[in-house]
């Protein structure tokens, strides 16, 4: 039998470690949106990539830093892409050595389809929060990032970044 000390907290407990809450909310919405991109047939982490490739001619180091992936992560996620038939290594227009991913017409339609997936769960996930509340949220939240947490602090024991799924 255990006593009321030895018991685990309420699930309905919330933490107010900030950390916590921003990891907790990133993982939770991120599963969310790799469950709700399944239905069109894209990860977010591809999604995030060909989001960046629609956007002009970027080499793939260009994307991989604009996607915040590392090097191997990104060669997969490319090969990923092509493999679908979504995007396609092309020769730069501007200099021959380069190489750029370009999104193909598949890639367009698809990812034409996810972006009105991710709204639908972002717009769920915002309505959960008080009326009036989401904007406000949404602003403070960018300027975190924008500004105090733009870039992380440099320590010796390198900490590793999760999956990204902008």
């Amino acid at each position: 039998m255990t006593t009321e000390a030895q018991a685990a907290p309420p699930a309905t407990q919330v933490s107010t470690d900030l950390c916590f809450l921003l990891s907790q909310a990133s993982h939770v919405l991120t599963t969310e949106l790799a469950a709700a991109l399944e239905t069109v047939g894209i990860s977010p982490r591809a999604r995030c990539v060909l989001t960046n490739a629609n956007r002009g001619e970027f080499t793939q180091s260009q994307l991989a830093e604009m996607s915040a992936l590392d090097k191997t992560t990104m060669t997969a996620t490319i090969d990923e892409l092509e493999q679908n038939g979504y995007a396609e290594r092309k020769a730069s227009a501007t200099d021959r050595r380069a190489r750029i991913i370009a999104v193909t017409k598949t890639g367009k339609r698809i990812l034409a389809m996810s972006d009105d997936v991710v709204a639908d769960v972002y717009a769920d996930v915002l309505e959960a929060l008080p009326d009036g509340q989401a904007e406000l949220f949404l602003e403070m939240l960018a300027h975190l990032v924008g500004k105090r947490l733009a870039q992380p602090a440099h320590c010796q024991q390198q900490v590793r970044r999760p999956r990204q799924s902008h």
